[in-house]
């Protein structure tokens, strides 16, 4: 448990900690909000649906909320007549949402079910850290789907602070339908989630 600390002023404000460590974090990341245009808003919300295997919490004409665990609502989607659909170059802001799996097993599920849906990953990638797959979304999103290749959180924090995460930050390439064969030949995990030495790499 973090001890904040604060100092309070005579008029009762609060100044800041300029200790950053000491500073109240959020517990969470709740929700994400997407806006799109009328015509991708059903597209949009089946293809959540699908690729979470979600439930709407509520919809209406303009709006949809929904979710694929014990919150509420994890996304939603507001239909908007003045978005404008992405073109050309890639554009400033966000780049990716991450969501997570507890297995190997359950990344190679996942890809065989969205797959029957007609869905691909646009890049299967080994991070380090992760064994991830992106895919993207009917306005161009992008969604990425991992499994922690290592067991604990400091363990990928000093690989992530490794030579080899320096030379290479970015990860190796795999083919999806070869890690579904690994994975469901009964080989080790952690042969499965060593990542490959490709020497230097900086983009995708």
């Amino acid at each position: 448990m973090v001890t904040h600390i604060t100092t309070q002023t005579q008029n009762g404000n609060i100044q800041l900690s300029p200790d950053k460590s000491k500073r109240i974090s959020p517990e969470a990341l709740c929700h994400i909000v997407l806006r799109t245009t009328p015509d991708n808003f059903d597209r949009m919300v089946d293809f959540y649906l699908t690729i979470l295997a979600g439930r709407v919490s509520h919809q209406s004409h303009r709006l949809c909320f929904m979710t694929y665990d014990y919150e509420h609502h994890r996304i939603a989607l507001i239909k908007d007549a003045t978005a404008v659909p992405r073109e050309g170059a890639p554009q400033v802001g966000l780049h990716h949402v991450a969501f997570g799996f507890k297995t190997l097993q359950d990344l190679a599920t996942s890809y065989e079910e969205k797959k029957a849906a007609g869905m691909l990953p646009v890049w299967s990638v080994n991070h380090g850290m992760s064994t991830s797959m992106y895919y993207e979304d009917p306005d161009g999103n992008q969604l990425e789907f991992q499994v922690d290749n290592f067991d604990t959180v400091p363990e990928a924090v000093d690989f992530m602070a490794s030579p080899e995460f320096e030379e290479n930050p970015i990860g190796v390439n795999f083919d999806p339908e070869v890690f579904v064969k690994r994975v469901k030949s009964g080989e080790d995990d952690k042969s499965i989630k060593a990542r490959p030495n490709i020497g230097p790499r900086d983009r995708r």
